[in-house]
């Protein structure tokens, strides 16, 4: 499967801003609830995810919007399958799992409302929350300048390119420069093959010798080329590596490597969680409570789980882009 460096970062459709929508599709729906609406309390009960036990926050939940806390839940869409980040339990099951959905299970438990998730298409998913149909999204999409003009992001990875190799790294890959001189799969026409076309010039002045580049016109061809040793490494976006390395052959077959300047991965980019405009509130609740999971270490589990850890934000930030 060709996955793009971080989710989807492609051109953002019916990108209408909320005023030029009928009022109808646009109506407040959060921090202008009438200061009386009821309040549901936070759940008393803990939550598993990922082996960790998770407990309402009662400031958090109370820093909710009311209508919010009325609800006692936050209507969350996502677009599945793209594993890791969101996964069906088997073929021809609805139940879903994947590190975004276990991400919004430990941010609904930490501020004791539920995280209801529902399908929806990726290039419809900004314009049905302008539309009041969705809260929020959590679907691995690229925090960028275009789409915070529609909606607020709270940013909880960062992605990039990765070097996946043969479990023990025989090769002692850690970085591209240790690809010079060496053979190296790739998916053909994807960002990974213009990233290794690109470091030619720095073997070069290093005096070293090109990457042989083999590309293929899948990644699964590319995995099988380094299963059998006709390359050193397969260059993948990180989250894809990271969840190869984690289920093929149980773990045996492969592993990532980190170099330690782009622990992210190369031209890393910022996942966000998308929370409508006018839930400012909700924005601020979910970075709180993204920010105790990191503290408390919650966050680097749930990563960990599928093979990810390195893209774990180490701080939560709103609205990161750097486009």
């Amino acid at each position: 499967m060709n996955f793009s460096a971080t989710r989807r970062s492609a051109p953002l459709a019916a990108l209408a801003l909320c005023g030029s929508l009928a009022l109808t599709a646009c109506g407040s729906k959060g921090d202008d609830a009438p200061a009386d609406a009821a309040k549901a309390p936070a759940s008393a009960t803990a939550v598993t995810v990922a082996g960790v036990a998770i407990s309402p926050d009662a400031a958090l939940h109370g820093a909710l919007p009311d209508t919010i806390k009325k609800a006692g839940k936050v209507r969350v869409a996502t677009d599945i399958p793209y594993p890791p980040f969101e996964m069906y339990v088997a073929e021809g099951k609805s139940e879903m799992t994947g590190l975004d959905y276990d991400l919004g299970q430990a941010l609904g438990a930490k501020l004791g409302v539920t995280f209801e998730f529902q399908a929806q298409k990726f290039d419809g998913i900004v314009p049905a929350i302008q539309a009041g149909k969705y809260d929020a999204a959590i679907s691995a999409i690229t925090d960028n300048k275009e789409r915070e003009k529609v909606v607020d992001f709270v940013d909880y990875s960062a992605s990039g390119t990765g070097i996946m190799v043969a479990k023990g790294n025989p090769d002692k890959i850690v970085t591209l420069d240790d690809l010079c001189g060496k053979k190296a799969a790739v998916q053909t026409g994807t960002n990974q093959q213009k990233l290794l076309d690109k470091h030619q010039d720095a073997c070069k002045s290093a005096g070293r010798a090109p990457i042989d580049v083999q590309a293929f016109p899948k990644d699964s061809d590319a995995q099988l080329a380094l299963r059998s040793g006709k390359v050193v490494a397969d260059v993948l976006t990180k989250p894809a590596a990271g969840w190869t390395a984690k289920t093929a052959d149980n773990g045996a077959a492969f592993e990532v490597v980190d170099d330690p300047a782009a622990q992210g991965g190369y031209n890393a980019s910022p996942n966000g969680i998308a929370i409508a405009k006018n839930l400012p509130q909700l924005t601020d609740a979910v970075q709180k409570a993204l920010q105790s999971l990191i503290d408390d270490g919650s966050l680097t589990k749930i990563f960990d789980k599928y093979g990810v850890a390195s893209i774990a934000v180490k701080s939560a930030t709103k609205n990161g882009a750097v486009d």
